[in-house]
């Protein structure tokens, strides 16, 4: 079995020849930015796609974050989750807003609905939560606050695209939402985003700010930025749109295989439940106190057989030294938020993970229980066989054989 390293995650791109026309087109035309035909052409393909009436294509999303607060003209504090990357609250910053953390659900990782209200002020205008990992928030519970308190919600989706809530695009709930398209998500133009608005007016302003704000050739209306995306990108995510069921069920079969395989390793918990509405952009699990290993213990582990986890998010946002003089940022006001930070890692997932690889990955997850002689011999010989697929449709293989290094009587595993 390889010993080469296995990353976190690797962006899917399409065959090299099928872009190759795209970029000839762009040769001919010599239309390199502003608004071109592929621009205009990807915002209308993406909302169709994805179920959106108004879609505005960004450089990338943290351009896309603090634009959107300009174009709500928010000020003074915004609640927002300590758990998330880093983008959600500098855009705030950015903006001379302050932010406000208020915890999570420990069983979603959103920002928790019934911890906002104890936090709001005078000075609040709006929430900003994330719907984290792709997981949508509780939408409806949120905008119950924001329509009691006169605030905007702005969703940071960049883990969401194509995610679905009630039969529709979860990017149809609040004022904004905000996708990314860098190359780590489950959709990418290399460097990428968007905002989704709810009407035509609001587009037009998006649009005017991300242009310098100008509104024709002579007339400035705003203090805008440079936020458009280019033809080379929006060329990509044309092609990229092409692919995107095929990549997106890809990674729901190695979703699916990790599932599997975790139920036969104690103190290891998949966090997002299976669901065709989801996108499986990540895979995060829970390392409780029944693994023998501590998550920064597993985190090593991994590396230590060249498998990159991903300790995400860790630190919390609110752990940085920018965000923690302010009195929401206090630990004790974010004990959930802390215990995910502590105890989360994301498994690497892409769609050209190999079968190999994640049986590798299965093995290396389970090495540390096998030490602690933590299966019967009984149970490890009456393991079920788990078929998986692999990726082009070939025959099936089993888990079920002795784990390198460990011919032991308690190393029956469920190694491939």
């Amino acid at each position: 079995m390889s010993n080469a390293p296995i990353f976190v995650t690797q962006p899917y791109l399409p065959p090299l020849d099928e872009f190759l026309p795209y970029l000839e087109k762009i040769w001919d035309n010599k239309i390199l930015t502003n608004n071109g035909p592929f621009h205009r052409e990807l915002e209308e393909a993406l909302g169709n796609y994805l179920g959106v009436k108004h879609l505005s294509l960004f450089t990338n999303a943290t351009l896309g974050l603090i634009t959107a607060l300009q174009a709500l003209r928010i000020t003074g504090e915004v609640i927002t989750t300590p758990y998330s990357f880093v983008a959600t609250a500098h855009s705030l910053m950015w903006n001379n807003i302050r932010p406000v953390f208020v915890d999570v659900d420990p069983q979603t990782c959103n920002l928790d609905p019934k911890k906002i209200e104890a936090m709001i002020t005078p000075r609040t205008t709006a929430i900003m939560p994330v719907h984290c990992y792709g997981r949508p928030c509780d939408v409806e519970a949120i905008q119950e606050i924001a329509d009691t308190y006169g605030l905007k919600v702005i969703y940071d989706a960049a883990h969401a695209f194509g995610v679905r809530h009630q039969g529709q695009s979860v990017l149809n709930y609040g004022d904004l939402s905000i996708l990314s398209f860098h190359a780590t998500k489950v959709f990418n133009t290399f460097e990428g985003g968007a905002i989704i608005c709810q009407d035509e007016r609001t587009k037009q302003r998006i649009d005017y700010l991300k242009n310098f704000g100008f509104a024709n050739e002579t007339t400035v209306i705003a203090t805008g930025i440079n936020g458009k995306m280019s033809e080379f990108n929006a060329a990509l995510g044309l092609l990229q749109l092409k692919h995107i069921d095929r990549a997106i069920a890809m990674r729901r079969e190695i979703d699916g295989y990790y599932r599997e395989q975790l139920r036969l390793i104690p103190g290891l918990t998949p966090l997002i439940p299976q669901d065709d509405n989801f996108n499986q952009s990540y895979f995060p699990i829970l390392v409780s106190d029944d693994y023998p290993l501590t998550r920064d213990e597993l985190y090593a582990h991994l590396k230590n057989h060249q498998i990159n986890g991903r300790r995400y998010f860790y630190p919390l946002i609110s752990d940085f030294p920018m965000y923690r003089q302010f009195p929401s940022a206090q630990s004790e006001l974010l004990p959930s938020a802390r215990f995910l930070s502590d105890r989360v890692i994301c498994l690497p997932l892409y769609p050209a993970l190999s079968q190999e690889d994640t049986q590798r990955i299965a093995q290396v997850l389970a090495l540390p229980c096998v030490q602690e002689a933590a299966f019967s011999d009984s149970f490890m010989r009456t393991s079920p066989a788990i078929p998986f697929s692999d990726q082009s449709g070939g025959s099936n293989c089993e888990f079920g054989a002795y784990v390198p290094g460990f011919q032991s009587s308690h190393a029956t595993l469920i190694a491939g």
